[in-house]
């Protein structure tokens, strides 16, 4: 079938985290696809609210069976008002909110062969066996994708049909390679050497590349793709170059992703023949006796009209043996599989089938959807064809703990399709909870609809606060589906949730995080779940869960990658912060390196983004400071603000009073930057210079730069000059342009820049030390008298980097300087697309993988909620889907720590009451060494020392006799907050090791 019109603008703006994922093609198919989504229970609604949210061109619904109660446990769409409504035309509106450039449409007749001609993509969820069979067949024979996907209870099928012959034109989420070149030799084969540093064990026999960017050997640039082969030393073998061209310097071989075929069996065929996913071979036996489950759960409704009775015993027998009783599975039509199956597991399966739980569909239907884009971009490798997820370890390991038919009986609640798998006395569990929700993005807006589903806190007792500090931005809504256009700009609290029904009394704490914990101390748990916000603010999270020893889930996401954890006080490990994370957190690049010795996009994107700030911010600020305290420039930083300075006013001697005098400046600093200053650089080291030791100082990851030619013709040259003189135009409240045809004829009209009134450049922090004394009486006159000028009129205003407005030539700027610096010094550059991600900080994301966390962190808050655990009972899990691969694993128990006869783990503290009346220090000393055997060596409260052993006699005479909380106030000069329960007080003991942490010391009021 055609698609849509894709050619319509894509909307890069709102899609702009999606982008880094996908990429431009990608998302142009998208927008142009049709999909049928029928079955709009749980999982349906899941899978149709991500393709909404991520901008397919036309979504159509197909479900006309009437809403029930067990409908709403995990339909998000659906409310009580609902019922004995079409599921599809009750969840329309709502789904077409999230994204109104989607049209989402309802068909309520039959699915017939004419109809699915009309689709891309066709999705059945919670469909009978008999219709997946039919519609799976038609899709087949006329070349449609086609999905099934189904959950019950705790396990969940997806099943992929992408045709016989399927086509990924881009099979992995990485960018291609690219690596920059040292040399290549003339010779068959020629060998091409790549720069010091550079990601030569990447590349791979028999990869494809092509080649950018070379002088000399020129016949290489943009050539056919050539296959290379990797020789021990880490060179390339790149074919035969004997009659090419001698290579001069620089370009950047670059690889070539190679198309796949993807062949996949027809439903019926691959119901006896199971391609499973799995990642090992205990996990392709549970998944071919999960496979069998569901067919036995098929059989089980085919022959009596209803899938098993929740719990029920007799049912559930039934089930196993009609799985005993199914044709064996095989490998292939004449190998059969040799595997016995697992009854206790069907059994499992069978008990716990009867709900649908809003977990499972979040996880199941985000994985879904990510495969309906696999289908529609052909972005990725597909599923090879099964998939199936069970998160049975959800349940009580101790039999007697399982639920009874009688407490899994419906109840006309919206709760019924979750008391169903665990009955109602966990039901009233949930409603009585007090959560703390940090964050309410993308992940946070995922889990608070599976905090309403599940009824977390839905009691009056019970309850959810939410702190997000953060704003929404038009990004956002492709991905936190509870905000609309009218949202952005304000507050990301959960204001609008009220498109969920049912949901928990939400509070909306008016102080900043430190604050809330304090209020929720006494809460039963209290569990906190982190989105992907900053660092600091997950440790600072992490670390007021530890000190009160509340459950942590913890989630984060990049692009198709995510992660979900859970953190039990005394039964895992503590969170803690990834140590390479931690280590490269705003880790800034050598200023030497940054400055004149490039050898990656990163460096010349940081000088980049330097330059926006001394150019365009700093600069100002400074100036500004000038003309309202009316102070000397001599009173200023010397060198430093003169080297700020003297870039700004450039070739221009008075400020600039119109567009020509903005694109004069503009093109002054071209030359500085990018031909003068280059120059100037290799006067200081020519490139002929040998260091002592006879090594070329040009060499490894220092590469000699070459100075550029000013060319109206080369756009890139074009672009700089107009976005830093519409910058530089902005700061003085000048208007600017965008006219590049106008302002390349202004160009040729303008006169060349005097290289005497070009800023000077340092090669080092020596070098700009030595030359103060180049800025002398005459050059502080010079400069102080230009400032005269400067002061009359407006202040000038500085301009704060902003990535996310297209319009305003930051990002313009940032990208053009890096790619000339680039040029330069024979960098590969980089695309905008790629500048922009890497300046702004900006991280890939995507609606699957957030719904994907959030649905797997409910299913560890079923465990937190339902009591004492062993940690066998808790899973973290890491997902990638773009490489369809998933992992649940056993989190770390906490390290045992010893001292003499002491044992603890960071769950652990010292408590010692403060008595009536309250212990002196020196009295807390003695209790501390008869109690527990501790010499303390220091005490300390936070930063302040209460106590050290080493002071003198008369020191310590002065403190042993204060009571505590006296001297603590004493030293630290605060009064203690009133109603303070505890003070936390730190340790350190005659004997301990270097790495002995001991536990806190709780001072209990």
């Amino acid at each position: 079938m055609d698609a849509l019109d894709a050619s319509k603008l894509l909307d890069e703006e709102l899609y702009s985290r999606q982008l880094y994922v996908l990429g431009s093609p990608a998302m142009q198919r998208i927008q142009g696809a049709r999909v049928l989504v029928s079955g709009l229970q749980g999982l349906g609604a899941e899978v149709a609210k991500n393709l909404v949210l991520m901008g397919v061109g036309s979504l159509t619904l197909h479900d006309p069976h009437p809403t029930c109660w067990s409908d709403l446990a995990a339909q998000f769409l659906l409310s009580e008002q609902d019922l004995e409504r079409s599921r599809a035309e009750a969840s329309q509106e709502l789904l077409a909110q999230l994204n109104r450039a989607v049209q989402v449409v309802v068909h309520t007749g039959d699915i017939t062969e004419d109809l699915l001609l009309d689709f891309q993509v066709v999705v059945l969820t919670a469909a009978k066996l008999e219709e997946q069979l039919k519609v799976g067949t038609l899709c087949h024979k006329h070349g449609v994708c086609f999905l099934a996907a189904d959950t019950r209870g705790l396990v969940g099928q997806l099943f992929c049909d992408f045709g016989e012959d399927f086509t990924v034109q881009d099979p992995t989420e990485a960018e291609p390679l690219t690596a920059a070149i040292q040399h290549i030799s003339q010779g068959s084969p020629g060998i091409l050497t790549l720069r010091k540093g550079a990601n030569t064990h990447y590349f791979r026999d028999g990869d494809l590349v092509t080649f950018s960017g070379i002088e000399g050997m020129v016949e290489l640039n943009d050539c056919d793709p050539r296959s290379i082969h990797v020789r021990e030393d880490g060179s390339l073998e790149i074919g035969d170059t004997t009659t090419f061209s001698r290579y001069l310097r620089g370009g950047a071989i670059t690889e070539v992703k190679r198309p796949k075929t993807v062949r996949h069996k027809s439903l019926d065929t691959a119901l006896l023949q199971p391609h499973v996913v799995a990642q090992s071979s205990q996990e392709v036996h549970r998944a071919h006796c999960l496979h069998q489950a569901f067919c036995a759960l098929h059989k089980f409704q085919h022959l009596h009209g209803r899938p098993p009775q929740p719990w029920d015993p007799v049912d559930a027998e039934t089930v196993v043996g009609l799985a005993q009783d199914l044709e064996p599975l095989k490998w292939t039509e004449e190998e059969p599989l040799e595997q016995p199956l697992d009854e206790a597991l069907v059994r499992t399966v069978a008990l716990s089938s009867g709900g649908v739980l809003s977990p499972m569909v979040a996880m199941l239907g985000a994985v879904a959807a990510q495969e309906v884009l696999k289908a529609i971009s052909r972005k990725f490798m597909p599923l090879d064809q099964w998939l199936y997820f069970d998160a049975l370890d959800c349940l009580p390991e101790d039999g007697e703990l399982l639920p009874s038919p009688e407490d899994c009986a419906p109840r006309g609640s919206r709760y019924d399709g979750q008391i169903a798998v665990f009955g109602a006395g966990f039901q009233e569990k949930l409603s009585r909870q007090h959560y703390l929700l940090v964050g309410a993005g993308a992940i946070g807006c995922e889990l608070l609809k599976v905090f309403a589903l599940v009824g977390l806190g839905a009691r009056n007792s019970g309850g959810l606060t939410v702190v997000d500090m953060d704003h929404i931005e038009r990004s956002n809504l492709s991905r936190q589906f509870l905000f609309r256009s009218q949202d952005i700009g304000v507050s990301t609290d959960p204001s609008p949730h009220s498109c969920i029904p049912d949901c928990p009394p939400i509070q909306l704490p008016t102080q900043h995080l430190p604050a809330v914990f304090p209020e929720t101390q006494g809460r039963g748990g209290c569990s906190s779940c982190p989105a992907p916000e900053p660092r600091l603010t997950g440790r600072y999270v992490a670390a007021r869960c530890t000190h009160y020893l509340k459950p942590l889930l913890e989630a984060g996401t990049l692009g198709t990658r995510g992660s979900a954890k859970v953190f039990m006080p005394h039964v895992t490990e503590a969170y803690r912060a990834p140590a390479s994370a931690a280590a490269s957190e705003d880790a800034p690049y050598p200023v030497c390196t940054v400055r004149h010795f490039p050898s990656t996009a990163e460096h010349t994107l940081q000088w980049a983004r330097d330059e926006f700030e001394g150019l365009f911010r700093l600069s100002a600020e400074t100036i500004n400071h000038h003309q309202q305290a009316h102070t000397s420039l001599a009173d200023m930083d010397g060198p430093q603000t003169l080297t700020l300075l003297k870039p700004v006013l450039g070739v221009l001697r008075v400020r600039p009073q119109n567009w020509q005098d903005c694109v004069a400046w503009a093109l002054g600093h071209w030359k500085l930057c990018f031909h003068y200053g280059i120059k100037q650089l290799l006067r200081h080291f020519p490139p002929n210079k040998v260091l002592e030791d006879g090594t070329p100082f040009w060499s490894g990851p220092k590469q000699c730069p070459q100075p550029l030619e000013f060319d109206t013709n080369q756009d890139m040259h074009l672009l700089y000059v107009l976005a830093a003189a519409n910058l530089y135009a902005q700061m003085h409240g000048l208007p600017g342009s965008q006219d590049s045809t106008a302002l390349r004829e202004l160009l040729k009209l303008l006169p060349q820049p005097d290289p005497q009134q070009m800023a000077p450049i340092f090669a080092s922090n020596l070098e700009l030390a030595s030359a103060s004394a180049e800025f002398g009486p005459e050059q502080l006159k010079e400069l102080n008298k230009a400032l005269e000028f400067w002061t009359v009129g407006p202040p000038l205003k500085p301009l704060m980097f902003e990535k996310d407005d297209d319009s305003n030539f930051h990002v313009d700027f940032v990208a053009a300087a890096a790619s000339l610096r680039c040029q330069n010094y024979g960098i590969p550059p980089v695309s905008r697309a790629q500048s922009k991600r890497i300046v702004g900080q900006i991280i890939p994301a995507i609606a699957t993988t957030t719904a994907a966390v959030a649905g797997l962190l409910g299913l560890e808050l079923y465990k937190v909620v339902g009591g004492p655990r062993p940690l066998s009972a808790f899973r973290h899990s890491y997902l990638h889907l773009a490489e369809n691969y998933l992992i649940r694993y056993m989190p770390f128990a906490p390290a045992i720590q010893t001292f003499h006869h002491l044992k603890w783990t960071c769950w652990d503290r010292l408590k010692v009451p403060a008595g009536q009346p309250e212990r002196t220090l020196e009295l807390l000393l003695a209790h501390l060494q008869e109690q527990h055997g501790l010499r303390v060596r220091m005490l300390l409260h936070g930063p302040a020392l209460l106590y050290s052993a080493g002071w003198s006699p008369e020191k310590q005479a002065q403190r042993l006799p204060l009571r505590v909380t006296e001297l603590v106030q004493q030293v630290t000069g605060q009064v203690l907050a009133p109603g303070l329960r505890v003070l936390v007080l730190e340790l350190s003991c005659e004997g301990e090791e270097e790495d002995t942490a001991f536990p806190p010391l709780h001072y209990e009021l």
